[in-house]
């Protein structure tokens, strides 16, 4: 069978492939995007939105029980773990379906099968008829990354999780363990403790949400405190005993190893690229602990071969690599884009309260020798939050003392995840702190809390 040729091939239709297929068609290329599993990838179907959706209901549930607090009443509280698992898959059900209608209206080829790339500039394709020969001058690696697993902390989908059981939980943890403190950890153990599991979470490094600036991490490990969570930091998970229904983990941290008895496990300790089976290295390929490596505009070094989101590295982050993937066609199709600043992506995580953070933390500044000026703005000082009933929280800012320049904000409370942005907006725009002063905040918002935290990082803030 002759091989069809395309102007672009895409290999994976996650956040970053399909992203990059529909700006590239939308450039008038001819485009063929080649999924194994599921239009939307991992993030449409077994994170970020399904995890939402969990998270959500887990929220809805937490308010209820405050139902009192508003003047309201609510009596005999409880859930259906199904039916919140079942309206999870839905929302990925509904948004995968939207994928589908994109390509369609795009004139994009999709295939389902398992690529490899024989030679420069040839995609081979496994489908459920055969294999598909496909040619193109540009081709876009898309293929995402999986979870990390550990030796002896494997999953078995019964005792020990990985997130995609976590996501279609067979049973509620009585008690459970949850591996690794960052986002996706720390969301799964918000989940299931705010619907009544016995959490603990342990985490390798000196604290929670180890990315995070410090000041906000010890912020959000004391509300998960008060949430009954136990966090366990400095701390190793060297094994796991796997019994009748339970698990025992053998814990080590400074002062020797305990044991602790658990229903369920779930493993959230970072993730690898999707490297292997692709033929890459024969290509020419490097490859450095399972991610691809490429320039700052997602050249691989291979003439036409282009690697973008989880596989080409941190930040592993759908919107990073939708960016990369717009970048990347605007490449093929002879623009010149700019290349990505990785400082100036959001890291956003959803577990209550929520945490989100761009730039640079108070520690990186310092350690680049950069003398810097930082506000606060706690929650409490704020009419929104208060009305919300959201009064827990704080906002920081980092500016460069020299230049006025914004190098950073971290913020820890309600919305942080919505609010975030208009630091991001004003990081792009390379904004300067009194650019920052002289904006108007609509009132009563969260987004004054922005704003007082500028003005207090020069000595102004008006509502403390």
């Amino acid at each position: 069978m002759a091989a069809k040729s395309f102007d672009v091939i895409v290999i994976g239709a996650g956040p970053g492939g399909y992203v990059a297929a529909i700006r590239a068609a939308q450039l008038g290329k001819s485009v063929a995007i080649v999924e194994r599993e599921h239009l939307g990838g991992i993030c449409l179907n077994w994170g970020c939105i399904p995890t939402k959706a969990l998270l959500r209901s887990a929220e809805v549930f937490h308010l209820m029980h405050r139902a009192k607090e508003f003047g309201l009443k609510a009596e005999g509280i409880s859930y259906d773990l199904d039916a919140v698992v079942a309206r999870s898959r839905g929302v990925a059900k509904q948004l995968s379906g939207g994928i589908g209608h994109l390509m369609k209206k795009n004139k994009i080829t999709v295939i389902m099968g398992a690529a490899t790339l024989p030679k420069a500039g040839v995609v081979s394709v496994k489908t459920e008829k055969g294999t598909e020969e496909l040619t193109a001058p540009a081709i876009v690696l898309a293929t995402g990354a999986r979870a990390r697993e550990l030796p002896g902390l494997e999953a078995d989908g019964d005792l020990v999780w990985t997130y995609k059981h976590a996501l279609q939980p067979k049973r509620m943890p009585k008690k459970l363990l949850v591996i690794g403190s960052g986002a996706i950890g720390i969301e799964f153990a918000s989940f299931f403790n705010t619907l009544g599991a016995d959490t603990t979470v342990v985490e390798v490094m000196d604290r929670v949400l180890p990315v995070e600036d410090a000041e906000i991490s010890a912020f959000a490990k004391k509300a998960f405190v008060k949430q009954g969570m136990k966090i366990l930091e400095k701390t190793t998970v060297k094994k796991l005993d796997r019994g009748n229904g339970k698990v025992v983990a053998h814990l080590e941290d400074a002062k020797g190893t305990t044991t602790q008895e658990f229903d369920t496990v779930i493993s959230a300790v970072g993730i690898v690229g999707n490297v292997e089976g692709l033929g890459l290295e024969a290509l020419g390929v490097k490859i450095d602990r399972t991610h691809v490596v490429t320039d700052e505009y997602c050249r691989t070094g291979v003439p036409g071969l282009f690697a973008i989101g989880d596989i080409a590295g941190a930040p592993w982050l759908a919107h990073k690599a939708s960016h990369e993937g717009v970048m990347v066609a605007e490449l093929i199709a002879g623009g010149h884009p700019h290349p990505i600043k990785p400082g100036s992506i959001a890291g956003c995580t959803y577990c209550h309260p929520q945490v989100a953070s761009v730039g640079m933390t108070e520690a990186k500044a310092k350690e680049a020798g950069i003398a810097i000026k930082v506000g606060r703005f706690p929650f409490i000082g704020n009419g929104k939050a208060i009305a919300l009933g959201e009064a827990e929280g704080m906002i920081k800012t980092i500016f460069d003392a020299k230049t006025g320049e914004l190098l950073g904000a971290h913020m820890v409370g309600a919305e942080v995840t919505e609010l975030i942005q208009g630091y991001v907006v004003g990081r792009a725009l390379e904004t300067t702190e009194e650019d920052l002063m002289n904006t108007v905040f609509p009132h009563p918002t969260l987004s004054e809390m922005m704003h007082e935290a500028v003005l207090d990082a020069y000595g102004r803030a008006l509502h403390m």
